[in-house]
């Protein structure tokens, strides 16, 4: 993969605009004070540069988004709905694909048009306390999901190496991935999460390695198997809580502003939005956005694909379907003698691997959105003295995470209190993401379309209904 090119130029001048057309835009309203008209020019491909190239050189925020969907928790919920339920779940993969790319394009295109994240738009926006009342929510949910990730990749480490006790395990990654995340430059950073995103390529060869029935795997893509069994409709509720949650909306609008610090669009976050700013994008630009965001939404998507077909070839085969209360590495000890060593291996592979890019995606969406709560100075471009709270949030979530591992929480129990927050969070937030999309004061001309709009009506509605199933079922 070629290092990506940001998708952030520099700014149009006004002076510059030779129709009449071109000036009526430049000199389009932007929310509060008037503030810099920047036009964003894409990269477009031309010459030696083939298509492929340059689909690779726009790839960023989305696919690291993308990929950190598919956590410890994703993939633990995944296994254990192929486990069950065999490929009945498997249409849900393909399902929920134009629905969280839907959500994910908006919250990228706010970022993106306006330089500034999503929690300071709903903060001067919005009422605040509803910001707040998400906001610690959003940390409350990521802090136990962090926990169980952490318990989930010290326990698959200690499967492949029983010389490594687990807690050894869990203190080193947790304080590699903190040194990473703090030291490194944001530049540096990104391409190294980029390129941790591919370990999930790990599941798709588990899956050629589990003799799974290709013909029944493809039929159920396609053709819903739905019962109205509690298990069945409380595992849909699962899935589609992992694939929609909230702290992917606050990473996602974030990393498109990083993007734009990189670039050198815009100088630093501006969290007090003392400037109040619209970038004029092109078409270009919005199109290189939505490669970006469609490819990491269908790339966690066939991965949870991939995964559900595993277990179903492998577990449900065999019926042992009793593992719901089984951690990963549980799964991982019931596929071995199943699907064989080198699926077993490459299992534990990928939970280790994608722990490197969920924490620092978990943590940081609740330092970001915290941040904005107390104006604190934030970003991933600023060393740790130019952002110590936003830094020290990010270290404390996920210590605290660390804790609740030698505590005994047990990490079932954490995802499942993880996954009901994140669905009372998420139902608010996808109205409030909807209401941003469609205020032209916010985005100009860059608002959402009917079929985006459909799809995140659908979205919440079906995110409403996950939020009371929960109660309920």
């Amino acid at each position: 993969m070629s290092p990506p090119r940001s998708r952030n130029d520099t700014a149009i001048k006004a002076a510059s605009c030779k129709s009449k057309k071109a000036s009526k835009r430049s000199d389009a309203p932007t929310p509060g004070k008037p503030g810099p008209r920047r036009s964003h020019k894409s990269h477009k491909p031309g010459g030696k540069e083939s298509r492929i190239r340059h689909i690779l050189s726009v790839l960023g925020p989305g696919v690291i988004t993308g990929a950190s969907d598919d956590d410890p928790s994703g993939i633990g919920t995944y296994s254990v709905a192929g486990a069950q339920f065999g490929y009945q779940t498997v249409w849900a993969s393909l399902a929920t694909y134009p629905l969280s790319a839907a959500v994910q394009e908006v919250c990228a295109r706010i970022g993106l048009v306006i330089g500034h994240s999503l929690a300071a738009i709903i903060k001067h926006n919005y009422p605040r306390w509803l910001l707040y009342v998400v906001a610690f929510l959003l940390v409350a949910a990521n802090t136990l999901n962090i926990g169980a990730d952490i318990e989930a990749m010290a326990a698959s480490i200690h499967l492949v190496f029983p010389i490594v006790p687990t807690a050894v395990s869990a203190i080193l990654l947790v304080a590699l991935t903190l040194t990473l995340l703090v030291f490194l430059s944001y530049k540096t950073y990104v391409k190294y999460l980029k390129w941790v995103a591919l370990v999930l390529f790990s599941y798709i060869i588990v899956a050629f390695l589990s003799h799974v029935d290709w013909g029944v795997a493809l039929k159920s893509l396609v053709v819903p198997a739905i019962t109205l069994d509690a298990g069945y409709i409380t595992m849909l509720v699962a899935i589609l809580g992992t694939t929609i949650s909230p702290y992917m909306f606050f990473w996602q609008a974030n990393l498109e502003v990083e993007e734009k610090i990189a670039s050198g669009s815009i100088t630093s976050h501006d969290t007090k939005m003392k400037h109040p700013r619209m970038f004029f994008l092109g078409r270009q630009a919005i199109g290189d956005m939505q490669i970006d965001t469609n490819v990491g939404m269908f790339y966690s998507e066939l991965i949870m694909f991939f995964i559900i077909v595993s277990t179903a070839a492998t577990i449900n085969k065999a019926g042992a379907k009793n593992v719901g209360q089984l951690d990963l590495a549980g799964i991982a000890q019931v596929l071995r003698p199943l699907a064989g060593d080198a699926a077993y291996l490459l299992f534990t592979l990928g939970i280790v691997g994608i722990w490197l890019l969920a924490i620092p995606v978990l943590a940081g969406s609740a330092a970001y959105a915290l941040s904005e709560v107390f104006g604190w100075k934030q970003g991933l471009d600023k060393k740790f003295h130019q952002a110590k709270a936003f830094y020290i949030t990010i270290i404390l979530a996920t210590m605290v995470g660390l804790g609740l591992v030698f505590l005994g929480v047990d990490p079932v129990a954490a995802l499942y209190y993880s996954a009901v927050i994140n669905g009372v969070v998420a139902v608010p937030l996808l109205v409030i993401i909807f209401l941003i999309g469609n205020n032209k004061k916010i985005l100009g001309e860059r608002t959402s379309g009917k079929l985006s709009n459909l799809l995140l009506i659908i979205t919440t509605l079906l995110m409403g209904g996950a939020a009371v199933g929960m109660f309920l079922l």
